[in-house]
């Protein structure tokens, strides 16, 4: 069945992907919050677990790892005393272009061997298999 086959695909890829940025520093969990955050973005803690669609203790739980490793930081949320901005350190930003090399050379050695409107068709097709499956 071609599911299980994409699930092995995304966990091989994950595991993978992990290995790699484990010398730049982040981790594959980290990623919707650092791609988030990246142009200077200040977010709430909920909206970034609906961004990575995870419940918010999974991401209370990240976000105070990823504060410990001095990745972001957290301010006053002006509008809401109860809750706090974050925002990307510079340590974060500077392991972003290693970080997103590692994830480039994944998907090239994924892709190896595909032309580019293979990937083009590939691509379309796994969308829409998301699309198929996201309100679920």
């Amino acid at each position: 069945m071609p599911s299980l086959v994409i699930g092995r695909i995304a966990r091989l890829l994950a595991r993978l992907d992990d290995e790699g940025l484990k010398d730049v520093g982040i981790s594959v969990a980290q990623l919707p919050v650092l791609v988030a955050l990246k142009n200077g973005e200040m977010l709430t803690q909920k909206e970034l677990a609906a961004i990575a669609g995870v419940e918010q203790p999974s991401m209370a739980q990240l976000l105070a790892r990823m504060e410990r490793d001095g990745l972001i930081r957290r301010d006053p949320d002006p509008n809401d005393k109860r809750s706090s901005l974050i925002s990307l350190e510079a340590e974060a930003h500077r392991r972003l272009e290693p970080g997103r090399d590692v994830l480039r050379h994944n998907n090239r050695e994924a892709l190896a061997g595909f032309s580019p409107d293979e990937v083009r068709t590939l691509t379309d097709m796994l969308h829409r298999i998301y699309a198929n499956l996201a309100d679920r």
